[in-house]
Parts: structure tokens; C-alpha cells; sequence
């Protein structure tokens, strides 16, 4: 069991490496983030003096002294630079989505398995207060017996930006910004639906790759769609969520992005002051529901690397177990397959894809 402080190695330092990474490395007990690697020196000399900057990833990956790799670079460079990571016997945190393919995905599991390295999907909005709030309700069952659950991240973002997610490369697109997310909080709730059905679109003036969505999985007895979209100025639900026993709405999205955002650290109120949801469940006499506002949770994102650290130093579980980040490649890809065919696609026992037209409904 090891007892030491691990080192880790951060290659990006755009968005994610940058706004969510870095911070929470740097905040999690037994983690010191030692060097990172990019192109952009000055900006991470800037906010970060005392790191080493390293302008390629193999440097990196031939340092001894390096325990744990984070890879938080575009979504097509996931797979060669996990596998180059794992190869030089580094432990490996990947941004979503996992890789670009389930085959890729597959292939480093296999490939984290035989150099026994721990491999790591940061599935950060696990840890989303309003979606802490939701999962707690429904392990109370204080709605009953959920029928339908609603799923929404919109944005209004009109403009097309010169980025590598607005271009028309693997990866690009919504479907695999956000699609990840809210695939993974659906398995969460959930588990792996039945079947699926996935609609793309693509919408704003002089836009490349899609910038909407709108994704149904189906299970006996309930229907969660999930939808983004960029052209949404209007405030819409992030949850709607109803039961036999009542309903619960939240609107507005997790501060933790804005906070670190502005802070580019981690501090004690990051994950609070989410407006609270609304929660409207049958009164015990049986007569008009009772509408009330729920307080949400905190969020806490820190919880990710700080489970990373008890893993990898202390043997404890794995804060994103590597089976769920397959699970959401499964349905990344399979939703995918609805898409290119206009179909539902169903899923049998033990998550392969099973090619069946399913009847509309």
C-alpha cells in the first residue's frame, strides 16, 4: 500500500484541463500536480508558477517520478495518448468521453488490465448538487414509482467559435460534449436501457457538426429523453422527473463550472447556493398534491480526484468504476447506429448492440 504523495501529470490546459482538472488535482489530499504539458506555456506559468511546463506528452510519460497521467486534451487524441500512458506503466485519468469508439475504449481496458495501471473516466457530473438531490429523492422513493424522467442542458451559445468541438473531426459536436453527461446520470439513476433512439441536428448559421439532440431510452415501464441543444435562450427544466407519487422539476445548472471558472480553484462554497427545486408529492390525506420547494445538495466535484487518491494510495474503490464508463460508450455508439439508420436500436443482456428495428411509438 503505498503511503506517499502521488505525482501527477497534466496533459492540456485548454477548458478542461485549465477550468476543471488542474484545480481539483491541486485541492485533493495526497495529489500534487508536478507538470503539465502544452503548447501554451505563458498560461499556465500565469496561473501556475510553480508547475513544471513541458511542451510533449512523451516527455512526460518517460518521467519516473510521474504516478498518474490526466489526459484532458480533444476527444480524438484520447485513445493514442491513454494507451501511450498506460504503456509507460502510468496510472490514467481520461476527460469524457472515454475514447471515440467502444472498440478504442475496449482496447485500453484490456490494455489497463494487462499492465495492471488503474484507468479512470472523469465523470465529474456525477457530482452535480441537483443531480445528488434527484438520485437521493428516487433511493427514498419519494416520488414512487418513476414513470418518465427529463433531461436537459441547454445553452444559448449562437455564434460558432473557431474550437476544435465546432469542427468536423471524431469527436467533435454536442453528441459527444454532452452526450457523455447525460448518458452516465441516466445509467446512474437507472441502469442500461432496453433500447434507444438518438436525433442530431444541426442549426446555427455556418455550424459544422451538430449542435442538438435529442436522445430517448427506453425501459420497462418508464421513457428518459435527454436533450441539449446550443440555440435555447429561454430557461428550461434541467430535471422534470415524475412518479406515481409526485413530480420533481429543477431548473438552472450546478455552479461548480462558473465558480471554478472564475476562480480557477477550489474553495469551501463552490458546490452551494443552487436555487432549489420544486417538489410536488401527494398529500397523506389523498387529496391536491402539495407543491413545495426542495433544497438542493452541494455539489462536489473535489470528490473525484479525492477518490482517486484513496484508491491509488490506500486501496479503496475506484470513485468511476471502468464498467460504467464502458456502459456510456455502449450507448454513445449504439445511439449513434439509431442515428445513421433512423431507427431504435435495442440492446440485449450484457450491452451489445443488436441490430432490430424497433416500431415507433
Amino acid at each position: 500500500m503505498k503511503t506517499h504523495t502521488l505525482n501527477v501529470g497534466l496533459v492540456g490546459y485548454g477548458l478542461a484541463g485549465r477550468v476543471f482538472h488542474a484545480p481539483l488535482i491541486q485541492a485533493a489530499d495526497g495529489m500534487e500536480l508536478v507538470a503539465v504539458v502544452t503548447t501554451d506555456a505563458d498560461k499556465v506559468h500565469a496561473d501556475l508558477p510553480e508547475v513544471e511546463v513541458l511542451p510533449k506528452a512523451a516527455t512526460l510519460f518517460e518521467r519516473r517520478d510521474i504516478d498518474l497521467v490526466v489526459i484532458a486534451t480533444p476527444n480524438d487524441t484520447h485513445f493514442s495518448l491513454s494507451k501511450a500512458a498506460l504503456a509507460a506503466g502510468k496510472h490514467v485519468v481520461v476527460d469524457k468521453p472515454f475514447a471515440v469508439t467502444l472498440s478504442e475504449a475496449r482496447l485500453l481496458r484490456t490494455q489497463a488490465e494487462s499492465v495492471e495501471r488503474s484507468l479512470s473516466v472523469f465523470h465529474n457530473r456525477r457530482w452535480d448538487g441537483d443531480f445528488l438531490t434527484l438520485k437521493a429523492l428516487l433511493e427514498e422513493e419519494r416520488l414512487g414509482r418513476v414513470v418518465s424522467l427529463e433531461s436537459r442542458f441547454d445553452r444559448f451559445r449562437p455564434t460558432v467559435v473557431d474550437r476544435w468541438r465546432e469542427k468536423p473531426r471524431p469527436g467533435g459536436g454536442i453528441w459527444y460534449d454532452l452526450g457523455p453527461h447525460l448518458l452516465d446520470q441516466a445509467i446512474q439513476l437507472f441502469g442500461m436501457p432496453r433500447a434507444v433512439l438518438l436525433e442530431l441536428d444541426t442549426q446555427r448559421d455556418g455550424a459544422e457538426v451538430d449542435d442538438d439532440f435529442l436522445c430517448l431510452l427506453e425501459y420497462d415501464g418508464r421513457r428518459v429523453s435527454l436533450k441539449a441543444s446550443a440555440l435555447v435562450a429561454d430557461p428550461t427544466p434541467r430535471f422534470r422527473v415524475h412518479g406515481t407519487r409526485g413530480s420533481y422539476v429543477t431548473f438552472g445548472q450546478d455552479p461548480q463550472e462558473a465558480r471554478l471558472k472564475e476562480t480557477l480553484a477550489v474553495t469551501p462554497e463552490m458546490g452551494m447556493g443552487a436555487e432549489p427545486g420544486r417538489l410536488t408529492l401527494m398529500a397523506d390525506d389523498g387529496e391536491a398534491p402539495e407543491v413545495q420547494p426542495h433544497p438542493t445538495l452541494p455539489g462536489d466535484y473535489p470528490a473525484f480526484y479525492a477518490g482517486m487518491a484513496e484508491m491509488l494510495l490506500q486501496g479503496g474503490p475506484p470513485p468511476v468504476p471502468l464498467e460504467g464508463a464502458m456502459q456510456v460508450m455502449e450507448l454513445l455508439e449504439a445511439s449513434l447506429d439509431s442515428y445513421r439508420q433512423a431507427r431504435w436500436v435495442r440492446l440485449k443482456e450484457g450491452n451489445s448492440v443488436l441490430r432490430q428495428r424497433l416500431h415507433r411509438r
